[in-house]
Parts: C-alpha cells; sequence; structure tokens
C-alpha cells in the first residue's frame, strides 16, 4: 500500500467516516522512498472512520490488525492491556473497566459513563457491560489514547478503542472455520461466510465457545461453578453501492448471548482454605447478557469535492445476574436491614439510539474542512433485588430498588486542517456537548420522600484540539497537540445525594513517528502532561452506590512503541511511564469502610494530595520476538510474548483490600503456515504458571467484595482453515 499524501492526512483528525477519501487529491503529492525486501508493512488506522497511515497520525495509538492479534495471542478485550502501553483493564462481573493513562472508569453505577470510549465498526457501545461480547473475527483494534473530544461521536476524557470488522468483499466467494481446544475445556469455534458480487456483498460470522472455570467450588451443596461460561454471537454485514461507487450502503446486525455461572471470587476472609482457585459459595450464582444491535451507514460522494455521511444504530442488551451475597457456604440469612442481601440479584436494560452526520470536503486544496452532528437518546431500566432470608437461591425480596434513567447526549462539531506549508499542517477542531438525564426511582428502601421521584440534570461542554504537525519526510513526522475531553454529569441512586458534576481532562502532548533502516524498523514516542479536573469516583453510601467527584489529579508520562521486521525475524516493543497523582486533598466516601480519618466527618475518609489515582500502574511494558522458517513448503513461527503490568490500586484508599499487585506473564506459541489455506498452531499462556491478582473487587450493592486471580498456564490447539478468494 502506498502512502497516503498530506492532504489526506489533514483529514484524519477530523473524526468522521469520509465517503470518498480515496478520491481526495494530494494538495502537494510526495513519490514515496521503496521499501527494502522484507520490511514493516503499512499500518492504516480506520480510528477517524477512514484509512490513513499510521506514521502520519498525530496522536499516540497503538494498531493491530487480526493477524496481530492472533500472533500475539490477545483472545478478548481484557488482553489489549498485555500489548498496548499505558492501558489498564478489570473484567468482573457484568463489567468490563477500562483506563488510559489512568483515566476511564473504576467502578460501575447505573448512571455512570466510561471515559475510553469503545467501538465497532463506527458505532459507540456507551457502557462498559457490553463491550466484550463481540470480540471475533475481528480486522483490527485501534487505541488512541488521550481525550477524544473533538470529532469522534461521543466526548472521552481517557481515549478510545476502535474495533473494525473484516468488511465484506465484491466479487468474492469465501469460507473460512477455525477450531480452538485447549484445557479446563475450552473450545472455541469461529466460522465466516463471504459471498459477493458486482454491487452486492454480505459477510457473516458467528463464534461459539465454552470453557469450564478456572476455580474450584468445593461446597457441599454448591448450586453452580463460578467462573464456567458459554458464548454464542452471530453478525452480519451487508454492503450496496451504487454502479458508479459514488454511494455505498452497508446494513449491519449482530445478536450475542453469553451465559455463565458469574465471577469466581476468592473470599478474602477465607477459613477453608488459602488456594486462590478454592472457593465455597452454597447460593445459585449465574450471570446471563444477551441483546442485538442493528446499524445502517450511508456514503455519498455529494459532488467532486463535497462528501457525506450518515449513520444510525439501535441497541438493546440485557444483563441479569445473581450473587451468594456473603461468598460463604457457612453463613446463616442475614438481618434484613443489611447492606449486601444472602443472595442478590439484579437486572439492567439498555435501549439506545444512536445517529451521527458529516459534511466535509473532499478537494485538492491545502484547507480541508468537516462539520457534523451526533445524538445518543437511551433508556435504561434498572432492577436490584436482596433476599436476606434464603440462603441457596433469590426467594422473595427483602429491599427492593426500581429505577429508570433516561440519558441524551447531543453535539455539534468542526475541524479545519490546513497546510501553510508543504510540511508544516495547522489543526483547529471544538466541539459543543449538552447533555440531560432524567432519573426515576420507582422503589428505593427509606427513600424519605414521595415516590415515583423524578430527579434531573444538564450538563454542557465546549472541548477541542488544536495541533501542529510537521513532516519532515515520507519516515518523520513530529507533532505538538493540546486538547480537552469532557465526560457528562449525572444523578445519584442514593436518596438525599447531590448529582454529581461533569469531569474535564486536559492533555498536553509531543510526539514523533519515524520509520528507519529503509522501513525494517518503526519508531514511535510521545510525552504528556494531564490536566485532570472533578474526577467521577463511585463509592457505595449505605449499601447503595454513590458517584462523587471532589478530586483532580495531575498525571505526566510518556509511551514508546518499536516494531522490527528483518526478513524472517520480527520483533515488538512498547512501554510506558506514568506518574499520576491527586492534585488536592479531600474527604469522601470508601466503600470498605466508614472513616475515622482526622479532620473528615465519621463517614468520609481523607484522600492526601499526591496519592496515585486509582488504575494508574507506573510502568507497562511488553514485548515479543518470532521467527519464520521455510520447511518443505510449511512456513514455521515459533514466537515468545511477554507483559509487564506493575503496580496499582483499584480505589483512592490503597490496602491490601484496593492493591493489585504487578505481574509479568510469559506466553509461548509456534504456528505453521501450510500454503495459503490451512493454519495450525499450538500455544501455552501464561507459560511460568503465575499466580496473579487480576481485580479487586470493592463491595457492591449486591455483594461483598474479594480477589479474582489471573488465569493459571492454559494451553491449547487452533486449526484454521481458509477457502475461496
Amino acid at each position: 500500500m502506498t502512502r497516503f499524501t498530506r492532504s489526506a492526512c489533514a483529514l484524519l483528525l477530523s473524526g468522521v467516516s469520509a465517503p470518498a477519501l480515496a478520491q481526495t487529491a494530494p494538495a502537494a503529492p510526495a513519490a514515496p522512498a521503496a521499501a527494502g525486501e522484507g520490511a514493516l508493512s503499512e499500518i492504516v488506522v480506520t480510528a477517524e472512520r477512514r484509512e490513513q497511515s499510521l506514521q502520519a497520525v498525530p496522536i499516540s495509538a497503538t494498531v493491530l490488525t487480526g493477524d496481530d492479534l492472533q500472533r500475539k495471542g490477545v483472545a478478548n478485550v481484557n488482553d489489549i492491556q498485555m500489548v498496548a502501553p499505558s492501558v489498564a483493564i478489570n473484567t468482573f462481573n457484568r463489567s468490563t473497566f477500562i483506563n488510559i493513562r489512568g483515566v476511564g472508569i473504576a467502578q460501575s453505577a447505573p448512571t455512570s459513563n466510561p471515559g475510553v470510549a469503545y467501538y465497532i465498526d463506527g458505532v459507540l457501545i456507551p457502557h462498559e457491560q457490553f463491550i466484550g461480547l463481540s470480540f471475533y473475527d475481528i480486522g483490527a483494534v485501534e487505541v488512541l489514547r488521550g481525550p477524544q473530544g473533538t470529532l469522534t461521536g461521543q466526548n472521552s476524557t481517557g481515549g478510545a478503542i476502535y474495533v473494525t470488522t473484516p468488511k465484506p468483499r465484491f466479487n468474492a466467494l469465501g469460507l473460512s472455520g477455525e477450531v480452538t481446544a485447549g484445557n479446563y475445556g475450552r473450545l472455541r469455534g469461529v466460522a465466516t461466510a463471504n459471498i459477493g458480487t458486482d454491487n452486492v456483498a454480505l459477510r457473516v460470522a458467528y463464534v461459539h465457545e465454552t470453557r469450564d472455570s478456572f476455580t474450584r467450588n468445593i461446597a457441599a451443596n454448591a448450586q453452580s461453578q463460578p467462573g464456567n461460561m458459554l458464548l454464542d454471537a452471530v453478525r452480519g454485514d451487508l454492503r450496496l453501492r451504487t454502479a458508479d461507487d459514488k454511494l455505498t450502503v452497508d446494513l449491519r446486525g449482530e445478536y450475542f448471548n453469553m451465559r455463565s455461572d458469574n465471577n469466581a471470587v476468592k473470599n478474602r476472609n477465607d477459613r477453608v482454605t488459602s488456594d486462590p482457585f478454592t472457593i465455597e459459595e452454597d447460593a445459585r450464582s449465574y450471570l446471563n447478557q444477551h441483546g442485538y444491535r442493528l446499524s445502517g451507514e450511508a456514503r455519498y460522494d455529494v459532488s467532486g469535492g463535497v462528501a457525506a455521511r450518515a449513520m444510525v444504530s439501535w441497541q438493546d442488551g440485557f444483563t441479569e445476574d445473581q450473587t451468594d451475597g456473603d461468598r460463604t457456604a457457612t453463613a446463616a440469612p442475614r438481618p434484613p436491614a443489611a447492606s449486601v442481601g444472602r443472595v442478590s440479584q439484579s437486572s439492567t436494560e439498555f435501549r439506545t439510539f444512536i445517529s451521527e452526520v458529516n459534511l466535509l470536503s473532499t478537494g485538492k486544496g491545502p484547507l480541508q474542512w468537516v462539520i457534523g452532528g451526533f445524538l445518543m437518546d437511551e433508556t435504561v431500566p434498572v432492577n436490584l433485588l436482596r433476599d436476606n432470608n434464603h440462603v441457596l437461591d433469590f426467594v422473595s425480596s427483602t429491599s427492593t430498588i426500581t429505577t429508570s434513567a433516561k440519558n441524551t447526549s447531543k453535539s455539534l462539531f468542526g475541524q479545519v486542517n490546513y497546510f501553510a506549508t508543504p510540511k508544516l499542517e495547522l489543526i483547529v477542531g471544538a466541539r459543543y456537548s449538552w447533555d440531560k438525564q432524567v432519573y426515576t426511582r420507582i422503589a428505593v428502601p427509606g427513600a424519605g420522600f414521595t415516590l415515583p421521584f423524578v430527579s434531573q440534570i444538564s450538563t454542557h461542554e465546549l472541548t477541542g484540539k488544536l495541533g501542529v504537525n510537521y513532516h519532515l519526510d515520507d519516515d518523520l513526522m513530529l507533532y505538538v497537540t493540546a486538547s480537552k475531553g469532557y465526560k457528562a454529569g449525572g444523578v445519584n441512586l442514593t436518596p438525599n445525594t447531590p448529582n454529581f458534576s461533569p469531569e474535564r481532562n486536559f492533555v498536553y502532548e509531543a510526539g514523533y513517528k519515524a520509520e528507519l533502516l529503509d522501513r525494517h524498523l518503526r519508531v514511535n514516542g510521545d510525552v504528556f502532561y494531564s490536566v485532570y479536573k472533578d474526577i467521577q469516583l463511585s463509592s457505595l453510601v449505605g449499601g447503595l452506590p454513590t458517584t462523587q467527584n471532589a478530586l483532580g489529579g495531575h498525571s505526566k508520562g510518556g509511551e514508546l512503541e518499536v516494531t522490527g521486521q528483518f526478513g524472517p525475524l520480527g520483533v515488538n516493543f512498547g512501554a510506558s511511564y506514568l506518574d499520576a497523582k491527586f492534585s488536592n486533598a479531600a474527604c469522601i466516601s470508601d466503600t470498605n469502610a466508614a472513616g475515622t480519618d482526622p479532620g473528615c466527618p465519621t463517614n468520609l475518609r481523607f484522600v492526601p494530595q499526591g496519592r496515585v489515582l486509582p488504575f494508574s500502574p507506573k510502568w507497562t511494558v511488553n514485548a515479543g520476538v518470532q521467527y519464520t522458517a521455510h520447511v518443505n513448503g510449511v512456513d514455521i513461527t515459533p514466537r515468545l510474548q511477554w507483559s509487564r503490568l506493575s503496580q496499582q490500586f483499584a480505589t483512592p484508599f490503597h490496602s491490601v483490600n484496593t492493591k493489585v499487585p504487578g505481574r509479568d506473564l510469559l506466553d509461548a506459541r509456534v504456528t505453521f503456515d501450510v500454503g495459503k489455506t490451512w493454519q495450525f498452531e499450538a500455544f501455552v499462556n501464561n507459560l511460568t504458571d503465575k499466580v496473579y491478582i487480576a481485580s479487586q473487587i470493592q463491595n457492591s450493592s449486591s455483594a461483598d467484595g474479594g480477589i479474582i486471580y489471573g488465569a493459571p498456564r492454559t494451553w491449547g490447539f487452533r486449526v484454521r482453515a481458509m477457502l475461496g478468494k
């Protein structure tokens, strides 16, 4: 693939879908230098809904193709933190919490929003509960670090992750299938089909996966085995185009159904065994998540100089889970007034409508522009039940919480890119956002007011981006940017608790992107400084989730990514350093215990200035090496992959219950490619069988906290077949 010209690069940060990028002509064409034999392939970025060279993008980003994901053993969203610097991901119960550079989300509440936006094929997935259920048949994953508050779907304070699936291919017929089998009863099958004529193409993908728990539930009267899981999902993409190729339409649909016995959580006070992979729970636990997504996207070349795009999406996701509230097999029923039930049950539904429109220039001049609008309208009904009187299963509620949130987000945006000289590019962008949340409490114990009770909050914010890019030549670019991201405020479930305000993140970044040694070596790096204001922190008050924002933060750091390809030898290295601390002191609520800290009320605890922000590991490092040998027509590629994630804390309150110790993990695999049809692979993950804490769970409105341990040594085999063209 040849490099995109500067004019195309000027459009990159406009953050919209360009329906006719390929028709965009250069302002000053430059002939790219020829790459040497066995050099690195071009890395393509589509996060801004257009194809661009990663080396022309003035932003810190990690881009992984589908082949990269396979080679590096990235099997789910949680694994991204093993291969992308500055990323910390914690998955437990119904949610996947993503933090980038210490910014994102740490605990879930019905009215909270993630600080890292997650997209599938350009469609925002607005809540952390459903981002991990579509990770199959992946074309690429793009991790963007820093606020994406100018022209990218919805505002975000920490960054964005874009997942794209392979597009249907015209005039092509192809089938592929792969089967993975491993220990702990793992079985995963993925099948895809592509059928394409001149102007109509369809791609369908299906996944079935099952796996036994890494943990044994040894309770004599156990009703479930937490950790067991079963997933079925199917996705389809119907692509249409006109004969003149001016109009392209994608109609997408997806259904997912995940059933499990919920998470295996180790009781911190387990008096039976200290084995991290042995628990005792007598109450029935389960987690069921199912739903569907429908979307339509149209791209049209209005004229020789203007293009348009429109997208509309409807998402309906449902979560139902039940938990052994005290995580033991010996406790008696709890008192009716207890904040956590002996058996706790919850259900949440997300009904979300999203649309976006864009209009942009596609001319040949040095000045490019784009304008657009975004709308999200959703309803989120929540039902939280506790049964304090029964031990093995939920029978009847002793505490019922029923609420409904209606969230609306609107924004208008625009951006101008201008080449002041053939090498100097200036970027100015802005977005204005309006957000509103209407929260209805239908049933809340001890409310102290007449039900139903309705409260609401409206917030708005101007965000933007300024940038200067200097293209020294085709192989080296320097950039400096200043950006601002915003996350809307919301309403608290807890009675008589004030609404929480928006949080904002200001980031100043300088970086470079270089390709060296005849494009056999790619080196990208950056340094940044962040001012994080009114951080939204979640905890429990009276057993109910509460969000507060009494603190700010400052962080600084840098990232470096190196990729080399020297004939059959491939190497990669990524590292980040993060110094993220609270910039002021305050007394705030703590999930674990009421405070007795001097100077704070008895129901609050003290957070000093300079304490490390939650989910902010100082170091994240990854490295890999592989070598391909050609033997009798077969390509044999052994690979070693190492990752290091240093210590982090789950909350602002540092203790043994919130500390997630650092860990080093080593994976190994060997792949056999037999022509273009067959691929065989054997792998071992966590080769040294390291025992480590993956997540520290705090008390929630449904259960006591505990520890989730990471997967022990796992091994398996994978076979893939590809037929057709």
